[in-house]
């Protein structure tokens, strides 16, 4: 089985969800998508995969959020997932794929519903 996390080493709960990872186990790729960013295609396909919208993955708490006024809510998807390419900090953490599914690690354990 391919599992892959997109990290930041420097995030509790993503060292929390490769720790747990890890103890089950699994070897996965890691991304640091703060260095390595997703694309466009790429992230359409994890909210895809997660089920929600673009502004559900996004860390409203990130000042970058506030900056660039994206509460605004005639902010387009695609607009939104620019931000996030671009200001990657935005994108929330962790995120896990693994058979052809996503989840965030908050909390970690929420992981493991698609390792199945």
């Amino acid at each position: 089985m391919s599992v892959t996390i997109y990290h930041n080493p420097d995030c509790s709960k993503s060292r929390q969800t490769l720790e747990l990872l890890r103890e089950h186990g699994i070897t996965p790729t890691i991304i640091e998508y703060l260095k390595s960013p997703p694309t466009a295609g790429q992230l359409r396909e994890i909210l895809g995969q997660l089920g929600i919208a673009p502004r559900d993955l996004m860390r409203k708490k990130e000042s970058i959020y506030a900056e660039c006024k994206l509460n605004n809510s005639s902010l387009s998807d695609d607009d939104q997932i620019d931000f996030m390419i671009k200001y990657p900090i935005l994108i929330e953490r962790p995120i896990v794929l693994a058979n052809g599914k996503a989840a965030l690690g908050r909390p970690p354990a929420q992981v493991l519903e698609i390792l199945d």
